[in-house]
């Protein structure tokens, strides 16, 4: 299990960045930006430990983030019946609309949420986690819609922040000029 996704990381595209002067190196996967393209076989894999990692007992939704948590929703609700809730880029302006403040390592705005309400039994999952920016605006705002969350777990670990809760993490990587480390795996 998550074999085809470490060999994903391990052979993926690097390219250098940078933000406030400061150059880093960025790692381009298929499951965090989409490039190369997504196959069928890496969503599986993940999706079978996302599977086995997450407490999906009573769940009544999965909360996913705009862009990059929408393929592994879509994949995780499909496996297990369980419908997935995109937190969105985009206002609505719908009742109950919960507006989340985000800042990350690279961007700072503004995501919207609906269709959580009081009482849902929620998971969390994403493509990465780095910095903690945008799980950090999401926990609040389930709070406010009176949600309870059940479990958060994020694909890969990138620097392994201190998001106030425990979190599970498929693969823990570390990445420097030569390319992509693979840290700690959950399986």
């Amino acid at each position: 299990m998550l074999e085809i996704l470490k060999e994903s990381l391990l052979t993926c595209p690097m390219v250098k960045r940078e933000k406030d002067g400061v150059v880093y190196n960025y790692f381009i996967n298929p499951l965090t930006d989409g490039i190369p393209e997504v196959t069928a076989e890496l969503l599986r894999d993940v999706t079978a430990a996302m599977m086995v990692s997450l407490d999906l007992k009573n769940v009544d939704k999965i909360v996913v983030s705009e862009a990059m948590g929408i393929h592994i929703g879509t994949a995780l609700t499909l496996a297990t019946g369980i419908p997935f809730v995109v937190i969105r880029k985009r206002e609505y302006r719908l009742p109950g609309e919960v507006v989340i403040g985000q800042e990350t390592g690279y961007s700072k705005g503004t995501l919207y949420m609906n269709c959580v309400h009081k009482g849902d039994r929620v998971v969390i999952i994403d493509d990465v986690i780095s910095t903690g920016g945008t799980i950090k605006g999401i926990l609040p705002a389930l709070k406010i819609a009176g949600a309870e969350l059940v479990d958060i777990l994020f694909v890969v670990n990138r620097g392994s922040p201190d998001i106030g809760i425990p979190y599970k993490t498929l693969v823990t990587i570390d990445v420097d000029e030569n390319g992509v480390k693979i840290i700690d795996s959950a399986f």
